[in-house]
Formats: C-alpha cells, sequence, structure tokens
C-alpha cells in the first residue's frame, strides 16, 4: 500500500511511472481514478470485485492508459456488478488480457457520457474473456455508445444475456474488430452488432460458434434519441453505413449475417457452415421518417454450406420495405450437403460467377475444421481465401 501511495503521489506532481501493480480492488480504484497519460495499471493474478465505473480516464497520443494482467498466462478476474467495468468519455484507454464474468447487465460498457460530441475515442481492447453475462435481457458482453476510433482483437466473449449481443455497437465509428470468437446459443440475443448510425466498422477474421439468432447483424432497431451523431431534419438517415464483413467463419445460428436498414455494407469470403434458416437476412425495422430503405449489400467470394432441413426460403430472407435490388451477389460458392441438387438458393438479384451443387471438400467440419483441402476446387472462396490471409 505504500508503494501505491507513493505512485499515486508521484503522478499528482506529474511525474509518469513506467507501471505499478495493483493486488485488490481498492489498489485498482486509486490507480485509475488517478492515472495519468502513460500509465500501465498491472493488475495481479485474483478476483477483483465487478461494478467499478470510471469517467474521464484519458491518455493522450503516444501515452495510452494502459490496464493490463500483470501475468497474461494467470488473467485477473473481474466478477459480478451490474457490469464489471464501465468508462464514459475515454481516451487513448487500453484494456489488455482481462476476465470479465458474471455481470448483471454488460461485461464491459464504454460510452460518451451521453454527450457525442466528446466521445470516448483510441481504445483498443486485446485478449479480453468475458462470459455469463446476464443472463436475461438485453445484456452485452462488450457495449459501446458513441465510441470513434476503436480496435477490439483476440476476446473470446461467451454466453451474454438472451436479448443482448456479444459486443454491441450503438453510433460507433472507424473501428476494427478482429481475431475473436463469440460463443452462444444459436437463438440467443445477436452476436455483434452496428446499429444506432454507426459507420467504417470492419469486422474481419473473427469466428461465430452459435452465436445467436443473428451471428453478425449489420444495422438494426434503435431509438431515434441514440443516434450518434443525431439526426437532422431533412437527411437521410440509416442504422448503419459502410460496414465490412471479411474473412469470418459462422457455424450455426439462425442467420449468419442480417443486412437491417444499412445503406451500404460488403460481406466477402466468408465461410458460413450449417446455418438454422438463413445465411443472409434483408430487413426493415427503423421505418422513421427520412430512413432508407436497407440497400447497397455486396455479398462475393463466400463459401456457403447447408443442409436441406436447415434451410429456409432458398437461404435468403427478405423482409417489408426493403431494397433488395439494389443487392449484389458474385463469385459465392453454394453446396448443400445432404442433397447438391437444392444447392442453388433464392438471390434477389440474378447472381455473376456463382458455383453451385459441387462439394468444397471441407477439411473437418465435424471438428470444426472448416478450412477446405489442398486440391479443393473451392480454394478463392471462404474465409480461407481472404487477400492477405497468411
Amino acid at each position: 500500500m505504500l508503494a501505491l501511495t507513493f505512485i499515486i503521489t508521484l503522478l499528482h506532481w506529474g511525474l509518469q511511472p513506467v507501471s505499478l501493480v495493483v493486488k485488490n480492488s481498492h489498489e485498482l480504484k486509486r490507480a485509475i481514478i488517478n492515472a495519468r497519460p502513460g500509465t500501465k495499471i498491472l493488475l495481479a493474478s485474483g478476483e477483483y470485485e465487478g461494478g467499478l465505473f470510471f469517467q474521464n480516464v484519458k491518455g493522450e497520443p503516444n501515452k495510452p492508459i494502459v490496464i493490463e494482467a500483470l501475468d497474461p498466462t494467470k488473467p485477473p478476474v473481474i466478477k459480478g456488478g451490474d457490469e464489471c467495468l464501465h468508462f464514459s468519455d475515454a481516451a487513448y484507454l487500453e484494456l489488455r488480457n482481462l476476465v470479465l464474468v458474471g455481470a448483471r447487465y454488460n461485461g464491459l460498457n464504454i460510452d460518451d457520457g451521453g454527450t457525442f460530441e466528446t466521445p470516448s475515442h483510441h481504445i483498443k481492447l486485446s485478449g479480453l474473456t468475458v462470459s455469463n453475462i446476464g443472463p436475461k435481457g438485453n445484456c452485452d458482453g462488450i457495449k459501446l455508445s458513441g465510441v470513434t476510433d476503436f480496435h477490439i482483437e483476440r476476446c473470446i466473449i461467451e454466453r451474454w444475456g438472451d436479448g443482448g449481443q456479444g459486443i454491441d455497437m450503438v453510433g460507433c465509428h472507424n473501428g476494427v474488430i478482429e481475431n475473436c470468437t463469440l460463443k452462444f446459443e444459436d437463438d440467443k440475443g445477436y452476436g455483434v452488432q452496428a446499429k444506432g448510425g454507426s459507420s467504417n466498422i470492419t469486422i474481419r477474421k473473427c469466428k461465430f460458434e452459435h452465436a445467436g439468432a443473428r451471428s453478425v447483424q449489420i444495422g438494426g432497431s434503435t431509438g431515434l434519441q441514440f443516434f450518434r451523431p443525431p439526426l437532422k431534419a431533412g437527411e437521410t438517415h440509416a442504422e448503419a453505413r459502410n460496414i465490412l464483413v471479411e474473412g469470418c467463419t459462422f457455424i450455426g445460428s439462425t442467420a449468419a449475417i442480417a443486412f437491417v436498414g444499412v445503406d451500404g455494407a460488403i460481406v466477402r469470403f466468408n465461410t458460413i457452415y450449417r446455418p438454422k434458416r438463413w445465411a443472409f437476412r434483408i430487413l426493415q425495422e427503423t421505418r422513421a421518417e427520412g430512413f432508407v430503405p436497407c440497400r447497397n449489400g455486396v455479398v462475393t467470394d463466400n463459401l456457403i454450406v447447408f443442409r436441406s432441413d436447415e434451410w429456409f426460403e432458398g437461404g435468403v430472407n427478405i423482409g417489408p420495405e426493403t431494397a433488395p435490388k439494389t443487392f449484389v451477389f458474385a463469385r459465392n460458392w453454394w453446396y448443400c450437403l445432404d442433397k447438391p441438387e437444392l444447392s442453388r438458393p433464392n438471390l434477389p438479384v440474378p447472381e455473376k460467377e456463382g458455383v453451385y451443387g459441387i462439394d468444397p471438400k471441407l477439411v473437418s467440419p465435424e471438428k470444426g475444421i472448416l478450412e477446405v483441402e489442398t486440391k479443393s476446387p473451392a480454394l478463392k472462396f471462404g474465409a480461407h481465401a481472404l487477400p492477405g490471409n497468411s
């Protein structure tokens, strides 16, 4: 305790230590409250009490505030509370190798304090494990509201609320989610969602294992007062714009990917294996004045493998008040495992250079290995074929 008190005193003098170690919840709270740009807070192994809320935790360019495990092989566990961790109006903040478990509402919540003029920004989440959140209702593993310029990598999110999301983004912009794994049940909530005016989001090389009713929801349904930036009369609106989903692997879920009130999204080089009803959905849930119909989706170079008894409406569900004719489908590989002659999907527009009914020769799908064999005819389709993939 004397060492921590001394370090906090140095912080007030403006002298930045390289790092400090905390061993209990009290020390952790004091360290975060007193953190300054460049502070690194190392959590010793053990259990910490959740329900931690912090405002204005702000680093600077090249001087982020870092909160991470002292020993990544024995990560600290922050457990319980309404939310394990909640940061409001944060900037240049990095969280690494922490376990968040057992919160009533959200595992991790980062927001803009309700004012998008001061978004939380330059946030990096790396190596987090978030699980057993809720379990009932709209409870999220990671919830981001009004966050810009963020990066989420190598995180594992399991068992969020049955009406919530693994990663939920409301009015978020300029972000990347990559190399993450999301696991739940086919009909429980959604996996990753970007809505409320979100834009310029990339979801790359993630694995979705039965990650909710919709593994990825591009768009959604948001109360008009929660859009970030706020809606302006006379302008056209969309739940999401410029969303990219690439190099991801999907197993199960009622639908792998749902386009919901989006204006412009690309879904390419993904592998979709045995969705329980549809590969894709095109829906419109927000119908207020000024909102464009769901439109301008581009679906290319994906590998979709399914069974006929788990396949409805030809694999693509189209809801009312959408603009499915503005979508593009090209160079997708479709294969029905039990009845190859039924491999051709029912698409809203003619597909260019699609492949139907030819076995892609997956390595070992029963073990979750969905790459194709070296002599597969589908080498150029699916997650393994993402350009630049090593």
